[in-house]
């Protein structure tokens, strides 16, 4: 598990640095001006000038990008701004701060947001599916079908709006979604999140009920499920640690995707409810042409995906005993 674990990391840092010079050749090989870009669409002449001099555009895009990439470890300089500490993602002229103090602001309301779908639609989502499966072809397996159908085909603006108007603006039976520290007020924080929470977890409930019904059912026809069933085991014992095991492995798949991608950034959820994450940071960056925050929000769109990824491989060894990490 050691020797994987560090291989693991090892990938994950050459996987990042990897995607980082991707992303960076991409906005600063463009035709455009790339100072124009960073500085924004509201740029006096004097800002724009020191933009492009901080961004070292009189220098090739190669040492443009180890000065980048050696900011992000050891800090860097900006003339005229000041020093960014590491880990240094650039200057963004548009909020007038450094892009990493902007990001570890906006970053606990999109992890709020996450963690507390994620719990919603995770236990909802396979608590549905094992009933489902249990009840392979009764009312219930039915029931559960249908209404994940229509979950999965609804979209977060459409039930989202409805739900703003009805339970927040006219019935008043919730507040308005907003977010407060955990660490300032807990009850607060839970309900100023309750209704995002709850519709985001609607569309992902949905699909993981479907995938954990559909596992489900083809285990239970599986030779170890019925060869444990002839020994006499009782049922609960059968479902929970034979089933259910193999049943996982597709789920934290999955699950590994979306939780990476929710903390990339909600976008859809968080424009909806008006929350302040990383999505709506980076729907700000696209209109405001801040290059520096939009290289930095797809930075860690994808960092999230390639941590979480290389956690649910770690995963596989504890929920199946087959899986050996090399």
């Amino acid at each position: 598990m050691l020797r994987f674990l560090v291989r693991r990391s090892i990938t994950t840092l050459v996987t990042l640095v990897i995607i980082s010079a991707v992303t960076f050749f991409l906005f600063f090989a463009l035709p455009s001006d790339p100072a124009s870009l960073a500085c924004g669409k509201v740029c006096p002449p004097e800002l724009l000038a020191l933009a492009r001099h901080n961004l070292g555009l009189d220098q090739p895009v190669v040492v443009q990008f180890v000065t980048w990439l050696g900011g992000v470890f050891a800090g860097r300089d900006f003339p005229g701004l000041g020093h960014c500490p590491a880990p240094c993602l650039g200057y963004s002229f548009v909020n007038r701060a450094p892009v990493f103090e902007t990001i570890i602001d906006r970053l606990p309301v999109t992890i709020s947001l996450t963690v507390g779908a994620a719990a919603i639609f995770l236990t909802f989502g396979v608590g549905t599916g094992i009933l489902a499966a249990l009840r392979h072809g009764r009312p219930l397996d039915k029931i559960a079908s249908v209404a994940s159908l229509i979950g999965a085909s609804v979209q977060i603006y459409f039930i989202g709006t409805l739900a703003l108007y009805f339970l927040v603006y006219q019935g008043k039976l919730l507040p308005v979604p907003s977010y407060t520290p955990i660490t300032q007020n807990p009850l607060a924080w839970a309900q100023g999140l309750l209704l995002p929470w709850v519709v985001l977890a609607i569309i992902f409930t949905a699909n993981y009920t479907r995938m954990t019904r559909s596992t489900m059912v083809e285990n239970l026809g599986e030779d170890f499920v019925r060869t444990a069933r002839a020994k006499g085991m009782p049922g609960r014992t059968v479902v929970l640690r034979f089933a259910l095991r193999g049943t996982l492995i597709p789920v934290v798949t999955i699950f590994g995707v979306d939780l990476g991608t929710l903390i990339g950034g909600a976008i859809i959820t968080e424009t909806t409810f008006g929350l302040q994450g990383i999505g709506r940071l980076s729907v700000r960056a696209v209109t405001y042409s801040d290059l520096p925050m939009l290289m930095a929000t797809v930075l860690v769109a994808a960092g999230a995906i390639v941590v979480m990824n290389a956690v649910v491989d770690a995963l596989y060894a504890v929920i199946d005993p087959r899986v050996r990490l090399t």
